[in-house]
């Protein structure tokens, strides 16, 4: 094993994550039978709970729906984390077999695969890149491009980078509406990414005519009402847990940002990815994907191989590593300083302009005096 590195060292020596990266690959690929057992303990956990909050539903009984809600949003974050690993190839050991089963799940997650898979790997590919950013990610831009922006756009980028609104109504109105079109960055259109235009609607609306058979049916037999009562809020309790571990993931101070020039991926994807440290329970629910820098290094390692893969090594343990208590302090956090090499808050900017303005008036008084003598 390769012992520590001090910080220094970890943020400027390539043969070190190099290391490291070569590290992780000795986890990477599917475990079949592995695969099957999660997947099929899971779903049966999943679809049992709905069932159970569909009886409750339908027999008044608002405390059986209440205590379920929870976990089974739980049990569909799991789900999600395997569509996930679909998405890499890495959940089963043929592109059919992965693509298949992905597919299938979506129905349950509301999230079009393939389109899906495209950008997030976009979003692996170009993690920490400030020229490559694109769909896929949180979108977050620099001091100086916010500064660059006209009044109107700074405030919707304010009200956009609001994390309440952002994960309180932002993330379940994307996971239900907004995932049905195809749409594109407001802020960063001018270079993000573009994924192939045929093969995303085929995508989209493929899923959405999924939805509607799947659902359509399971109305009819139980009745509107009742579905959307049960499955709307667990969608919107899983859109809230997923949006938050997305955002956390990336979106802490010390996290890492490079132009092009300076910018590698093995460095990006373990310096500008968190170490999410739940507790036993969160991180079964959560399908291990809080020990993001791993997946972040190598992306082909399936979730349940990235316990290991952490153990294994002295160093992946302290990197970027958070707990639930130390994540709150990103929550305001909303641009990326290149100067000073770390996100900022709002707040922070706002104090910044207004020390800065007494300075420069001073300076344009000068002038003035000046051109005046």
């Amino acid at each position: 094993m390769l012992a520590p590195a001090p910080k220094d060292t970890v943020k400027k020596d390539d043969t070190y994550f190099k290391g490291l990266a070569d590290h992780c690959g000795k986890y990477k690929g599917a475990d079949t039978k592995r695969s099957l057992i999660q997947m099929s303990v899971t779903l049966v956990l999943f679809l049992t709970a709905t069932a159970l909050m569909i009886g409750a539903v339908q027999s008044g009984n608002w405390l059986a729906y209440a205590l379920l809600l929870l976990p089974t949003s739980g049990f569909l974050v799991r789900v999600f984390i395997m569509q996930h690993d679909c998405g890499h190839g890495s959940y089963f050991k043929t592109r059919k077999g992965n693509d298949y089963v992905g597919r299938a799940l979506s129905v349950l997650t509301w999230t079009p695969y393939s389109f899906w898979r495209r950008t997030h790997n976009l979003h692996h590919a170009s993690s920490g890149n400030l020229d490559k950013r694109g769909y896929g990610a949180i979108e977050t831009i620099t001091v100086e491009e916010f500064k660059s922006f006209s009044p109107k756009k700074q405030l919707f980028y304010r009200i956009y980078r609001n994390t309440y609104l952002l994960l309180g109504v932002g993330t379940p109105l994307f996971t239900v509406v907004v995932q049905r079109f195809l749409v594109t960055e407001p802020f960063l259109q001018e270079i993000s990414y573009k994924a192939n235009m045929r093969n995303s609607w085929k995508s989209i609306y493929g899923t959405n005519l999924a939805l509607a058979l799947t659902f359509g049916a399971l109305g009819y037999f139980i009745g509107y009402g009742v579905l959307a009562t049960v499955y709307l809020p667990i969608l919107i309790v899983t859109s809230w847990a997923g949006g938050w571990l997305f955002y956390i993931q990336h979106q802490f101070e010390d996290t890492h940002w490079e132009r092009q020039e300076g910018w590698s991926y093995n460095e990006a994807a373990l310096m500008g990815s968190s170490y999410y440290d739940l507790p036993p329970l969160l991180q079964w629910f959560t399908g291990n994907i809080g020990l993001h820098h791993i997946h972040h290094l190598n992306a082909t390692i399936p979730n349940y191989k990235l316990q290991e893969c952490l153990d294994a090594h002295p160093d992946l343990p302290s990197m970027n590593r958070m707990t639930l208590k130390d994540s709150l302090a990103s929550i305001n956090l909303a641009l990326w300083d290149e100067a000073k090499k770390k996100m900022i808050t709002f707040k922070e900017l706002d104090q910044e302009i207004a020390e800065s303005a007494p300075e420069q008036t001073s300076e344009q008084g000068a002038e003035q005096l000046q051109a005046a003598e």
